[in-house]
């Protein structure tokens, strides 16, 4: 899986989330003692009645829940004001769900983008805190902090619901971040397809790196902050009728 480093905008999101994390400190020490994989820290209650989190596969996961002919839409970095709700729009025109892997200051800092994901029936995904490519080169209390913090921070700004993947920014995974977010109910999430949309080539090869790449697999990686999303605005447009028209079904990574 390609890494996404040294970009400036998330230089900026690296320095966001040191603040918060400095400000956290006391409220979260438990993320940075979180050596032992099989404890339990006190996460925000879920809406309705409270619910034990159950441990899932630790293996990082690529396949669709809709078998041979699915396709898993991804959604990475945000959520970013300018752009998630134009991808909610063109979702919800043709009628496709996807699995939002949200930053952790992102969703803090746009609780209520956070709230209109869920509401429209898409999936939370742990994208750590700060998106750091060299998570796999840090301490597990490091890898700890990013997974877990940001846990809290998309629960509580969606009102309780709970991420059910994590994907690694990059896919910086290591075994030990495997093994946290699935003790939290995090399938570990990864990608077959980069749509490269992050680099900004244009629509047009957007699109047709999604359809030469697909055949390695269903999950496609689409990017709605960092920048200046159009082209993956458009290529959602254009992609989502042409995948459906070749006989492909829609749904979410398998749990």
């Amino acid at each position: 899986m390609a890494r996404h480093g040294g970009r400036g905008w998330y230089g900026k999101v690296l320095g966001a989330a040191l603040g918060v994390t400095l400000l956290a400190a006391g409220a979260s020490m438990w993320t940075a003692q979180a050596g032992a994989v099989g404890s339990s820290p006190k996460t925000p209650a879920a809406a309705g009645p409270a619910r034990a989190v159950k441990p899932v596969d630790v293996t990082i996961v690529h396949a669709s829940d809709k078998g041979a002919h699915g396709v898993n839409i991804t959604i990475d970095d945000g959520p970013d004001p300018a752009w998630t709700p134009q991808v909610l729009d063109v979702l919800r025109e043709y009628g496709v769900k996807a699995t939002f892997c949200m930053v952790g200051t992102q969703a803090q800092a746009h609780p209520d983008l956070v709230k209109k994901v869920v509401a429209a029936g898409h999936r939370l995904c742990d994208h750590s805190v700060s998106h750091d490519t060299t998570m796999d080169k840090k301490s597990e209390a490091y890898q700890s902090q990013q997974i877990l913090d940001a846990e809290r921070m998309i629960t509580e700004a969606s009102g309780g619901v709970r991420p059910m993947y994590y994907r690694a920014p990059g896919g910086a995974f290591t075994p030990y971040s495997r093994k946290l977010a699935a003790s939290h109910g995090m399938r570990p999430l990864g990608w077959n397809v980069d749509s490269k949309d992050f680099e900004r080539p244009g629509t047009a090869a957007i699109v047709a790196t999604v359809e030469h790449e697909l055949p390695n697999g269903p999950t496609i990686l689409f990017h709605d902050a960092g920048g200046d999303r159009a082209e993956t605005v458009q290529a959602l447009r254009e992609l989502l009728p042409r995948l459906r028209d070749e006989g492909h079904v829609f749904g979410f990574p398998v749990r």
